[in-house]
């Protein structure tokens, strides 16, 4: 095959592009070992497809490169399998991950597929480059291994995501008690829920902490103000730090609350692991879902507005 080295480096280079960024973190998603094969098999794919691309267009197969429509096709069935398969494992969560982070989870997916098939083809676009100048093979192949390293290097980059530490000030608090036989839990005098039952009063005051997240500008607040996002936000925490919980108990269910008048949000928990740092970093660490984000800064009635 005349174009084989070509092909070989950028097929390796976008694999290993999608392998770095397969990874298990507190989440446990993709599950391991079956979500590994599928996915790494779906980013080989990506990466034949994408280093396919400059052979056919240099032997004028022309044909060859519609194949690209009908990947981005299956990596929309990807994303859509995604979806399913998390939608279903929501009804086994005791503190729910919420539509838009699952949304935002199977479009990760989707577009990781993409960042493997670029990096594949900016592979085989510099073994050529290096090819028409007329340089030795050793130097094609570090050409165009350079050239798909930076690419996925520099996509990894574009792609990241905010954390809520980057568009809000995060502080854990004692709860509050008030109201009648002090049974109305609260922050900062917002009464987040009512108790009825005095055991379930003294698992509050004992183990009870309360979260306070305070935007940074009107765009924060309003992206703050979505029900998925701090529902995402609850669901960070209680996976990393615990939740004492369990079917029936909802007198123990982590909650939210929005001051309308400041935009700050109150979050409520019974962490298994009462560790006021941890919690911090864990809110610092939770991702904004990119469906969610809010720019009215970003138009001039929401500039005079904020004035």
């Amino acid at each position: 095959m005349k174009h084989w080295q070509m092909i070989i480096a950028a097929v390796v280079v976008g694999t290993c592009a999608r392998l770095i960024m397969l990874k298990i973190d507190y989440r446990q998603y993709p599950g391991y070992p079956h979500g590994y094969i599928i996915h790494l098999t779906l980013g080989f794919i990506a990466a034949a497809l994408g280093g396919l691309v400059i052979p056919a267009l240099i032997e004028e197969s022309y044909v060859a490169v519609t194949f690209l429509a009908l990947a981005a096709q299956q990596f929309r069935a990807v994303r859509e399998a995604e979806r399913d398969f998390l939608q279903e494992l929501e009804k086994t969560e005791l503190v729910k991950r919420g539509q838009a982070y699952i949304e935002g989870i199977s479009k990760v997916f989707e577009a990781r597929n993409y960042l493997a098939m670029i990096t594949s083809f900016i592979t085989t676009l510099g073994y050529y480059v290096f090819d028409l100048l007329d340089y030795a093979l050793v130097f094609r192949l570090v050409g165009a291994l350079s050239s798909g390293i930076l690419v996925a290097y520099l996509l990894h980059i574009l792609m990241s995501e905010k954390t809520i530490g980057d568009i809000a000030e995060v502080e854990v608090v004692e709860l509050e008690f008030c109201g009648p036989e002090n049974k109305n839990i609260a922050v900062e005098n917002v009464v987040i829920m009512n108790l009825g039952l005095n055991e379930s009063l003294e698992k509050w005051k004992k183990y009870g902490l309360g979260i306070v997240i305070a935007p940074k500008d009107d765009n924060s607040r309003a992206t703050l103000a979505n029900v998925g996002q701090r529902q995402a936000i609850i669901h960070d925490v209680t996976t990393q730090l615990g939740v004492q919980l369990d079917l029936g108990v909802q007198d123990y269910t982590p909650l939210a609350r929005l001051n309308l008048n400041t935009g700050r949000v109150y979050i409520i928990v019974i962490p298994i692991e009462k560790d006021a740092s941890c919690i911090k970093e864990a809110v610092n660490n939770t991702p904004v879902l990119e469906g969610v984000k809010r720019r009215p800064l970003a138009s001039k009635v929401g500039q005079e507005a904020a004035d």
